[in-house]
């Protein structure tokens, strides 16, 4: 057999072939165990990192979600404290319903300074805010949509607000509302205060108008209570309660409408109208010349020109104690009014009471006349004070003063 070169060739080729697998295989063989463990602890260095990152967001929406828990109560606190002083407020209202209906009694005006006026929360603002309030109480928004979260955390965000300018928004609303309340607690308080102020000036008016007339009035009408019995008190103890100042000043303008009230009462009995209103007064209180005897004569009280038949009218209330004739009065009804003060009506020609009659005044009592020591049809009016005649004009006068209290 003839070996050609490319046979060489060929055999050499495949030997070298064969060597360099060997090799190979061997050289695997020897290195292979070092591969594998490269490759396991490149794999466990990959799970190790995913289980950090894994953890490290764990930790993150734990936070996420203990600050969320503790956003929504301190909102639900927030809205707990404004349901309190709205109720407080309705609380009050309800304790001044009947305070101010004493007040408007009595003539005080009760229309408060202000009217409580609603939270104005139209803007983008506040609008906001409200919904903040819902995000974080994890409701939906006022519109119904729900708010976007973020990959792995449920805090919610509002196009791309973070969560703590929600939550300022929702302080800013709380705070606006919080001040609101307060201010219709300083208006209620002040309006109360005005109140006690106009009625106490009131009180002390009326009180210094009666003392000008001459009238015995008690020491302390204006200011206290005038029962006897006013150190007649008793009751188990019990620990105070301390006054808010609300409740203060509603028992401030309690006690000074029971003074203005008083007064009032007082005036009310006391002879302040006029028996014979529009008519001209012929002759007043004092000295005059005597119309039968011609020579100085005290005119008792003060006379006024009416027609016979004309109405006569009870000047304050009180009780009639004498009803028919009486000397130079004629035909004559006097009537007690209580502190010593009696007023007397003469010359009449009907009477329309009878003795123990209570009247009040205005009450039409008798017709005039002309009838016992008279020169014409007129009536006489006199005002008595323990018995004595005063000059009833001062009277009138504090009537007119006592119009606009009364």
């Amino acid at each position: 057999m003839t070996i050609r070169p490319w046979m060489t060739a060929t055999a050499v080729s495949l030997f070298g072939l064969f060597t360099i697998g060997y090799l190979t295989a061997t050289a695997y063989l020897v290195i292979r165990d070092d591969l594998i463990g490269a490759s396991m602890a490149r794999q466990a260095r990959m799970q190790h990192e995913y289980e950090d990152r894994i953890a490290a967001l764990r930790a993150q929406l734990d936070r996420i979600t203990s600050r969320q828990l503790l956003d929504q109560q301190v909102v639900e606190e927030k809205v707990d404290k404004l349901m309190e002083q709205q109720l407080a407020l309705t609380n009050r209202q309800g304790k001044l319903g009947s305070v101010l209906e004493r007040a408007e009694n009595s003539g005080l005006d009760v229309d408060p300074a202000a009217a409580e006026q609603p939270l104005d929360i139209e803007d983008n603002d506040d609008h906001a805010a409200l919904d903040s309030f819902d995000i974080l109480l994890g409701k939906s928004r006022r519109d119904g949509t729900q708010p976007k979260t973020r990959a792995l955390a449920f805090a919610p965000v509002e196009d791309g607000t973070a969560t703590s300018s929600v939550a300022d928004r929702a302080d800013k609303l709380f705070s606006t509302m919080t001040l609101s309340l307060k201010g219709i607690e300083q208006e209620q308080l002040d309006h109360i205060r005005s109140l006690t102020e106009n009625a106490e000036d009131r009180a002390r008016n009326i009180h210094a108008i009666l003392a000008n007339t001459g009238v015995r009035l008690p020491a302390k009408l204006a200011e206290a209570s005038t029962e006897n019995d006013e150190d007649a008190i008793g009751g188990p103890y019990l620990e105070p309660e301390s006054a808010t100042e609300f409740e203060t000043s509603i028992s401030d303008l309690d006690g000074a409408l029971d003074r203005l009230e008083r007064v009032k009462s007082l005036a009310l009995e006391l002879p302040f109208a006029n028996p014979a209103p529009n008519r001209k007064i012929t002759s007043s209180f004092g000295n005059r010349m005597d119309p039968f005897f011609g020579r100085l004569a005290m005119h008792a009280g003060i006379d006024f020109r009416q027609k016979t038949g004309s109405d006569v009218k009870a000047t304050g209330a009180g009780v009639v104690i004498h009803a028919g004739t009486s000397g130079g009065y004629g035909i004559m009804v006097e009537i007690d009014h209580g502190n010593g003060i009696t007023t007397r009506y003469g010359h009449l020609s009907k009477l329309l009471v009878k003795e123990g009659d209570t009247v009040q005044a205005g009450d039409i009592i008798a017709l005039s006349g002309s009838t016992g020591r008279s020169t014409g049809p007129h009536l006489h009016y006199e005002v008595r004070r323990n018995g004595n005649a005063v000059d009833p004009m001062r009277f009138l006068n504090a009537g007119l003063k006592l119009t606009s209290y009364l």
